[in-house]
């Protein structure tokens, strides 16, 4: 993908501490599911299709479509207290800074295996990343998951308890490989999930799906003309 990950993070290094500081457009989280219900297959599925979406054309496009640009945070999430940076902040300027964080994903260990879906702690988790986020126009977490919360307190509670003001939260359904069309996890991700202006759903059927469905709501999200424009589909407040 790049020739040597360690030279190219030492290239970087400056813009990722100059992304502590500098204004952006977008300031945009990725939260990915690494829960039990998540297998080996399944995660080299999400961890490859998340760094072939990162470096996707139109996604690449998307990113780089104005000259301000946009940071980017990766973690993983699974239990209460089992969230684990993939990438902290680190600003978008050129394809060689999607292809480090690319990079980064492809090669990153799996952070936990074997804890329930927290999501809740999840959106806790984004809240308080966003917080020391470059200062930007926007903020939006993008969660990705394969089931409901089933550990902790839920998503709509966080809402409740951490400071989501101006916060949009997008979600992405994993439905199960052998399910055709929605399945119950898509309204419950309407319901308990989405908030904020312009929040929106995408689906993925199956794990194999991934990569298509990421790239789309990667492109959708980090378009310059509609960050905060879509009609939201939950009637929280931003």
């Amino acid at each position: 993908m790049i020739k040597s990950l360690a030279a190219l993070a030492l290239s970087l290094a400056p813009l990722i501490a100059e992304a502590q500081t500098e204004g952006c457009r977008l300031a945009l989280v990725l939260a990915i599911d690494v829960s039990s219900s998540v297998d080996q297959g399944e995660y080299a599925l999400q961890s490859g299709g998340l760094a072939s979406a990162l470096i996707s054309p139109d996604v690449v496009r998307a990113f780089l479509a104005s000259p301000r640009p946009v940071a980017l945070a990766v973690f993983e999430w699974s239990g209460r207290y089992n969230q684990v940076m993939v990438q902290d902040w680190v600003m978008i300027r050129s394809r060689a800074h999607l292809l480090y964080v690319a990079e980064k994903v492809a090669r990153f260990e799996r952070s936990y295996d074997e804890f329930p879906t927290a999501m809740g702690y999840a959106l806790g988790h984004a809240a308080g990343l966003l917080e020391r986020a470059p200062a930007c126009d926007a903020k939006t977490i993008d969660i990705s998951g394969d089931g409901v919360t089933n550990e902790g307190f839920q998503p709509s509670d966080a809402y409740n308890a951490f400071n989501f003001d101006g916060v949009t939260v997008n979600g992405l359904v994993i439905n199960g490989a052998d399910h055709e069309g929605e399945t119950d996890l898509v309204p419950y991700y309407q319901k308990e999930v989405l908030h904020g202006a312009g929040a929106f759903l995408q689906v993925a059927q199956g794990f194999r799906d991934f990569e298509r469905a990421m790239a789309r709501k990667l492109e959708r999200e980090v378009a310059p003309g509609l960050i905060g424009t879509a009609t939201p589909l939950s009637r929280r407040g931003g």
